[in-house]
Order: structure tokens, then C-alpha cells, then sequence
């Protein structure tokens, strides 16, 4: 008898998902709150608490700007959490510096991850000194315009094909009463929309010797004369937006307030939970339809070390998790991002993700910001036009000089 109930026991112990015997409770921080971004995250939640462990969700309103500062002071101030959202690049270099993350080198060679993420500086981002230190899980490119088709139609315009038809087609737009360019008040918006214009206008070249040669004669220069010209426009056309967060601006665009807006691929989950189709309710634009570029940054997660053995290996399960092809399915069709893997099957993406993978493959692809400057430049280049759009007394030429002395120091 006691033979039949230990052999039942183990078998249904055998029977349970994987990390179920020592099944943890593990905090995760992120900045994922908008509609789009909670429905992406769930999917997360659903797979790990898949594993017979439990995701402690640890939102923190208010996107990164906010979120970061948070979770460093948190880490650095012996408080860890369980695993945390950064972007792919050098926003934790630091803390692994300073030996507060965890070594996840051995789970990504089980895992081969040097064989399935592409490309390959994503991984490459999380590499210090040879080891790697996160998990990326998303390719996120920053390089779109999100139009409004109704609002043109309002407007009796056509659908833009590019900037210039665009910026062209403002003067309409503003008549019938509709923003022609909506932009949030965080710092990050301002500054992301100029890196998009720069390689739109100046081209990828420009950016890479601005941003990855830090070049500080090319960024004084004619070429980014013209982008500071471009960035003018789009801070006339933004005029009257009067909103503070990403999502906000972007539902402007959703319910055709505003023409259009500069933003990463993250905006297509605010349209899919809007029930927004792509193609008929509204039209993407990778590279402002100039230069079909879209850069490679994203999102990874870190995991601080802990001292509990038994939060450790759900460390583990969960990045693993992360990985696993069915969750990045599920995570990136919410999301609006791409898939770090290669391998997956894609077919449920719409007519825009299509688009990005299309220039994914092509190899159209330059490395995002955050992972050319360090947290230190980039916060200078955010101060910079975060003023540079607020105010409209700094004139171009001004933005100019004091972005060149940025990138002459930059590291």
C-alpha cells in the first residue's frame, strides 16, 4: 500500500510543469503600463507562472525615465527584485560593474543562445568582460511615423507616402482643427523623434558617425544643419499637443486629433487594443518613408543577485522562460516588437510588424542609441531636446552648438 502511494506521489510530481518542486515567488519590475504594453506583459506572467513558479508583477507607472532611477536605488540599496526591464545597451553597465547583477552565462550556453538571438549585438549588448548579464527579449525600432487615415480624410489630403509630404500636408491638417504631429512632454520622446529624423534625413552613415564615432565635426555639421531644420518643423507641427505621456499622444493619433506620430514599433499595441487595423485605420511609415531603416534596440531583462537559493533558480526558469519560442510569439504579437529568435512563426503579424521584419531580414538595421551612448550622454541629449521643443526661442542653430559639445564628450 505504501509502495502504491509513493509511486502515485512520484508520478504526480513527474507530471508537473517545469520549477513547480521549488515553486517561488519572484518580483519583477518593468514600465510596461499602457494597454498595449499590460496585454504584452501578461503574456510573460503566463508563461513563467506556467512553470509552477509565480511572477510578482512590480509595474512602475511612468515609463523609463521614471522606472530606471527606481530600480537602480532599489538594487543599489540592497532591496533587489527577483529580475528587472532595462533597455538593450548600457543602462546597467554599472550595476554589473559593480557586482550587483547575476552571470546568466551559463543558462544562454544551455540554451544556445548565441544561435537563436539576432542579431547578434543584442546579445552583444548584454556582454560584459565575456560574460552575459541579461536576457533581451524584443527587437524595438524607433523608426516610424503612425498616421492617422481618418484624419487626413478630414483634412481632404492624402495619406502621406513620407516626411516631406507630411510636413506638406500640416498646413491642411491644422485648418480642419487636428494636430498634425503629436508629441508627449517626456524628455525621451523629443529626443527619440530627432534620432528618427536623423536617419531619415542625414542617413545611416550620418548616424553611426555621430552617435558610434562620436564625431564631433559631423554633428556641428551641414548634414545635421539639415536635421536640426526637420526637428524645427516637427516642433511647430507638435504645437498644442498637450500631453505628457507616450500613450496619450498616441491615442491622439487613434482618434484622429492628431495627423500623425513619430514613435517606436510599441505604438502598435495601443492600435490592436483600440481594435485599429493597419493599413485601414491607419498607416505606418518605417524610416519616415525616406530611408527604411529601424534600429535594433529593445528590451532585456536583468537579474540582480540574491542571496535565497531557491529565488536563484526561478532566476533561471525565467530567463529561459524568456526565451522560449511560444512566449516570444505570444509576448511580441501584443507587443508590437519583434522577436529575438529567427525561428519562430510569425504568420498572425499585421501588414506593419510584416514591414519590419521584411527590413529585418534585409539587414536594414543600425544600433539604437542607448546602446552607442552611455545613460550619462543620453540624459544630456534628452535635457537638450526636451528644452529644444518646449522652447520655441532656442533656434536651430543654437540646439546645434550645444548637441556638438554632447557628442564631443560623449563616451
Amino acid at each position: 500500500m505504501k509502495i502504491r502511494m509513493m509511486a502515485a506521489m512520484l508520478a504526480a510530481s513527474a507530471a508537473l510543469p517545469l520549477g513547480a518542486a521549488s515553486a517561488t515567488d519572484l518580483e519583477v519590475t518593468h514600465w510596461w503600463t499602457s494597454g498595449g504594453e499590460a496585454a504584452a506583459v501578461a503574456e510573460l506572467a503566463k508563461a513563467f507562472d506556467a512553470t509552477g513558479n509565480h511572477w510578482v508583477d512590480g509595474a512602475i507607472a511612468g515609463s523609463g525615465g521614471t522606472a530606471r532611477p527606481i530600480m537602480i536605488s532599489r538594487i543599489t540599496g540592497g532591496d533587489p527584485m527577483g529580475a528587472t526591464q532595462f533597455n538593450h545597451g548600457r543602462q546597467a553597465e554599472e550595476l554589473v560593474q559593480a557586482g550587483l547583477m547575476r552571470d546568466l552565462t551559463d543558462v544562454a550556453t544551455a540554451e544556445h543562445w548565441k544561435d537563436i538571438v539576432r542579431p547578434s549585438s543584442l546579445l552583444d549588448s548584454c556582454t560584459i568582460d565575456g560574460k552575459i548579464y541579461c536576457a533581451p527579449v524584443n527587437i524595438h525600432s524607433w523608426q516610424w511615423l503612425w498616421l492617422s487615415n481618418a484624419a487626413f480624410k478630414k483634412a481632404g489630403v492624402p495619406v502621406p507616402k513620407n516626411w516631406d509630404e507630411f510636413v506638406a500636408a500640416a498646413p491642411a491638417l491644422e485648418k480642419a482643427g487636428i494636430i498634425p504631429l503629436a508629441v508627449g512632454g517626456q524628455p525621451w520622446q523629443a529626443t527619440g523623434a530627432f534620432d528618427v529624423l536623423m536617419v531619415a534625413v542625414a542617413g545611416k552613415d550620418v548616424f553611426n558617425k555621430v552617435f558610434k564615432d562620436k564625431d564631433a565635426e559631423v554633428a556641428a555639421g551641414p548634414e545635421i544643419a539639415k536635421v536640426f531644420k526637420a526637428a524645427d518643423d516637427a516642433r511647430k507641427m507638435s504645437k498644442g499637443s498637450n500631453v505628457q505621456d507616450w500613450n496619450q499622444a498616441t491615442n491622439l493619433v487613434i482618434t484622429g486629433k492628431a495627423g500623425g506620430q513619430i514613435m517606436g514599433d510599441w505604438a502598435q499595441g495601443e492600435f490592436q487594443v483600440a481594435k485599429q487595423v493597419a493599413g485601414k485605420d491607419y498607416t505606418c511609415l518605417p524610416g519616415l518613408g525616406v530611408n527604411e531603416i529601424i534600429s535594433t534596440n529593445g528590451d532585456a531583462f536583468y537579474f540582480p543577485l540574491l542571496k535565497d537559493p531557491e529565488k536563484s533558480k526561478a532566476q533561471a526558469v525565467l530567463a529561459k522562460t524568456l526565451l522560449d519560442p511560444k512566449t516570444q510569439v505570444a509576448f511580441n504579437l501584443k507587443k508590437g516588437s519583434l522577436p529575438v529568435r529567427a525561428d519562430v512563426d510569425l504568420a498572425a503579424a499585421n501588414d506593419c510588424m510584416k514591414k519590419g521584419l521584411d527590413i529585418l531580414a534585409k539587414g536594414n538595421v543600425i544600433q539604437g542609441t542607448d546602446q552607442l551612448l552611455s545613460a550619462d550622454s543620453q540624459k544630456q541629449k534628452e535635457d537638450l531636446f526636451s528644452e529644444f521643443f518646449a522652447n520655441p526661442s532656442m533656434t536651430p542653430e543654437d540646439a546645434q552648438k550645444r548637441f556638438a559639445k554632447i557628442i564631443a564628450s560623449a563616451d
